[in-house]
């Protein structure tokens, strides 16, 4: 196959690094790669240009400003697509991801079938072994709704609902990554890694990026069913994920205030009670 990875890069080219020889590890296969470096600091740089140097798949795009998270894949995918149009099955994610050996010998097998869909979920799975994958199946209940409004109304009282939450563990969370054995079509997927199909491109020429950073979920599922269309999963696409590779390099309180900004977005969207 032929095949396209966009990533962003914000202060972690080690991280960048093993992604992107993962996947091009994957023999058989032409792979072509953007990095899209997010105004990272001068010594990242530098160590991302180092660190790619010599990988004639690579290609780093340097921009002067953080873009954020959709906005800084579309500036790859743009680039990407200028630099070779014949590449329309697209990987688009994180820069902390790990690609097997066989991914790409798995998704050519299940190319056929992926095909009639314009997004693919894969499962992803972090380092210590949680499934991240099916993000939401089916919804978000009102009750969960009515606590996102109430975790971003402060930052402190965000702080003891999170702080709850983990005490609670399983039973605060959602069973959705539980059938992450099973493939279908879904509401959202997780925001690390998506694949883009040649029907994607088909539709549209980007992501839908209307925030900087969080809630992306949401907006691509947004952006596929307002032509009828919805994310699919499929569970033997599997990636590793270093969580929050990228995220912990910000404050916790900035991490906050990007959230509580793309919430602000989601609810122009999303309504509780209609």
């Amino acid at each position: 196959m032929k095949v396209g990875y966009v990533c962003t890069n914000y202060n972690n080219a080690k991280l960048t690094r093993e992604a992107v020889v993962s996947l091009i590890e994957n023999a058989g296969h032409e792979v072509r790669i953007v990095v899209v470096d997010n105004a990272s600091t001068e010594n990242d740089q530098v160590d991302l240009g180092n660190l790619l140097d010599g990988i004639a798949q690579v290609e780093v795009v340097y921009s002067k400003t953080n873009l954020g998270y959709f906005a800084g894949l579309n500036k790859g995918l743009a680039k990407l697509r200028q630099t070779d149009p014949a590449c329309d099955w697209v990987i688009v994610g994180n820069n902390d991801l790990v690609f097997p050996a066989d991914f790409l010998d798995k998704l050519e097998a299940c190319k056929p079938a992926l095909s009639t869909h314009a997004v693919i979920s894969p499962d992803i799975v972090t380092v210590e072994g949680e499934h991240q994958n099916p993000h939401v199946i089916s919804g978000i209940s009102r009750t969960r709704e009515i606590f996102y409004d109430i975790y971003y109304s402060n930052y402190h009282l965000g702080c003891l609902i999170k702080w709850a939450a983990k005490k609670m563990g399983a039973i605060a969370d959602r069973s959705d990554e539980s059938q992450w054995q099973i493939a279908r079509n879904i509401y959202q997927g997780h925001g690390a890694c998506y694949l883009l199909t040649p029907r994607f491109f088909e539709q549209f020429d980007e992501l839908w990026a209307p925030t900087f950073m969080m809630s992306e979920e949401y907006f691509l599922s947004k952006q596929l069913s307002d032509l009828g269309q919805s994310v699919y999963y499929e569970p033997t696409l599997q990636v590793v994920h270093h969580w929050h590779g990228s995220m912990d390099k910000l404050p916790s309180r900035q991490r906050w205030n990007m959230a509580k900004a793309a919430h602000r977005e989601y609810r122009k969207y999303v309504k509780i009670f209609r």
